[in-house]
């Protein structure tokens, strides 16, 4: 069986015109892979609990019985110090864990709104 002439240009052509829609898809046209849509989806989630649970944070600090010394104690430390304060108060542990989270002390932290930190 023989093919036309214009049959090894034809398949050549489309092969380099299926790499280069490919690359300009996944550059510019916002194509994404499964895995990298799967992880923007799991930071989007933390993302969101995390702001849904500030409010509970202030409330905990609200609660506090030791209020007014730990806010103290918080506004004297400053940078990393002040997330790592805001750990030990205990008011940035999520229910239903064992463990202060980072994320949430951040948030909480700007919720409090310490003399603009």
């Amino acid at each position: 069986m023989t093919f036309p002439e214009w049959t090894k240009p034809g398949v050549y052509g489309a092969l380099v015109g299926a790499v280069a829609v490919s690359i300009l898809g996944f550059t510019w046209g916002g194509w994404t892979t499964a895995g990298s849509a799967d992880e923007m989806a799991h930071r989007f989630a933390a993302e969101e609990v995390t702001l849904a649970m500030v409010p509970v944070c202030l409330n905990l600090s609200v609660a506090d019985a030791e209020h007014t010394a730990k806010l103290a104690a918080l506004q004297e430390v400053s940078g990393y110090q002040r997330r790592n304060a805001m750990m030990e108060t205990g008011w940035a542990t999520l229910p239903g864990t064992d463990t202060p989270s980072r994320d949430l002390a951040d948030a909480c932290l700007a919720g409090l709104e310490l003399d603009g930190s």
